[in-house]
């Protein structure tokens, strides 16, 4: 009985303190390299970018498949390696590769990013922040201020992303009154990388004082850009209102973000990745009406994606499983023994190992989601054969005139190993699922830990 109170109790303890999730937590040994290159065509991408890092990165051990993904402006290249391969030392290797193809890439693209698959990565809540009074520009800033400070103080975020415009300065060139001066846009972003830069200036010391120097040269202003010197023609100084215009505005016109057809700012709240599912959602929108309180007037916050919805269902519904499982095996012993003395063996039984199994799933590292709660359902018919097994060979004994103490010793030594081939055996056939290469092994591991906990 203190065995028994003892493992419910480490149980219960472990079952606050697992992390709820839809499915597995699984790190898929998958890498990911991106490259930007302004102004490039989807060919060019092609021919200068991806050809030559595939090349590279094709020649590393335990690749499974390569994917790449070239488009305008952007090469993309996916790499699935096998899962004997760890996702860090496979990352390790192709950010190796990555360096070795570097020289033969074009100095103008911005460096690779190499990525690894986060089972995390998808947000768990996305808002979106739209108004009939200001700009996006004007409510991105609001967002930025406000929001984004608020949410990542809620515990179990890991980071929280913004999709909206940005300001920047735009440069427009007159190219008929560039061609006039003789120059060209190289000349442009010379004098941008030349003149727009905060240089340190040290530090100037005195017996008694030290101050340190900064060389402001950063630009900021639009009057500043449109004064920045191209060149010097016949002793004039050739500067950029000569060949076009400035203005602050967004830093791409090409892409926007819409909810119910109105321009939206969102925001995308992604979470640790131990961190409850649940909690970090909850808490999340429990957080909109201080956020709400704090933006001004006429800036409209609805939640565009929750994830939790449907993590808390697909849960629920595998609970309601798991209740009734148990209600119908208690039912069906008690139908068979007709002894309500009998059946409360089983339904002791029950709870104890169910409740007792999150001990076992904390230990190791698992997590509270779909699967693992499945198992448990497939559990509850297993969990009992022991105990009616135990408990119909000890009434056997008692009946043929036994005590009951000796009844109980020497029938529990008479099945035991019977009881302990019965348990293992239903884990057996799926255990070399769990050291198999294949993509669902791990799902499979997960699952004949469930029955053999018993």
């Amino acid at each position: 009985l203190v065995a028994s109170i003892l493992v419910v109790l480490v149980g219960l303890l472990s079952f606050g303190r697992l992390p709820v999730r839809e499915y597995p937590l699984i790190d898929s040994p998958v890498v990911t390299v991106e490259t930007s290159y302004r102004g490039a065509s989807a060919e060019v991408v092609e021919a200068k970018i991806t050809e030559p890092l595939e090349r590279e990165i094709a020649s590393i051990d335990g690749i499974r498949v390569i994917r790449s993904d070239s488009q305008e402006e952007e090469s993309r290249i996916t790499v699935e390696f096998g899962l004997s391969r760890g996702v860090d030392e496979a990352a390790n290797d192709v950010r190796d590769g990555v360096s070795r193809a570097r020289q033969r890439l074009p100095d103008e693209i911005e460096e690779p990013q190499v990525t690894k698959a986060d089972a995390d990565s998808s947000p768990v809540l996305s808002l979106a922040f739209n108004s009939d009074r200001y700009s996006r520009l004007e409510l991105r800033e609001f967002v930025e201020r406000v929001a984004i400070q608020r949410l990542q103080t809620i515990p179990g975020v890991g980071s929280v992303g913004i999709r909206g415009p940005r300001y920047a300065m735009r440069l427009w060139v007159d190219s008929d009154r560039l061609a006039a001066h003789q120059l060209t846009i190289s000349d442009v972003e010379a004098a941008l990388r030349q003149q727009n830069v905060e240089i340190p200036g040290g530090r100037i010391e005195s017996t008694a004082r030290e101050f340190p120097v900064r060389i402001e040269g950063r630009m900021t202003q639009v009057a500043e850009f449109e004064n920045l010197v191209l060149a010097t023609r016949g002793g004039h100084q050739v500067k950029f209102t000569d060949i076009g215009r400035v203005e602050l505005g967004s830093e791409d016109y090409r892409s926007e973000t819409y909810f119910k057809g109105r321009p939206t700012v969102g925001v995308q709240i992604l979470r640790q990745a131990q961190a409850n599912l649940l909690d970090v959602a909850n808490a999340a929108k429990a957080m909109i009406p201080l956020i709400k309180a704090d933006l001004p007037d006429g800036i409209n916050v609805d939640v565009g994606f929750d994830s939790s919805v449907f993590v808390e269902r697909s849960v629920r519904e595998v609970y309601k499983t798991l209740w009734e499982a148990g209600v119908l095996v208690v039912l069906m012993i008690f139908l068979f023994l007709r002894d309500w003395r009998a059946t409360m063996v089983p339904l002791v039984a029950i709870p104890v190992s169910l409740i007792g199994s999150f001990a076992v799933m904390r230990a190791l590292g698992f997590t509270i989601n779909t699967l693992t709660l499945l198992a448990l359902v497939l559990a509850v018919g297993l969990v009992v054969d022991d105990a009616i097994v135990m408990l119909e060979n000890i009434y056997r004994r008692i009946e043929e005139g036994e005590g009951p103490i000796h009844a109980a010793i020497y029938g529990a030594r008479q099945v035991a190993f019977a009881i302990i081939a019965t348990t293992l055996t239903p884990s057996s056939p799926s255990r070399p699922g769990g050291s198999s290469t294949s993509s669902a092994s791990p799902w499979r591991c997960r699952c004949w830990c469930r029955p053999s906990s018993r």
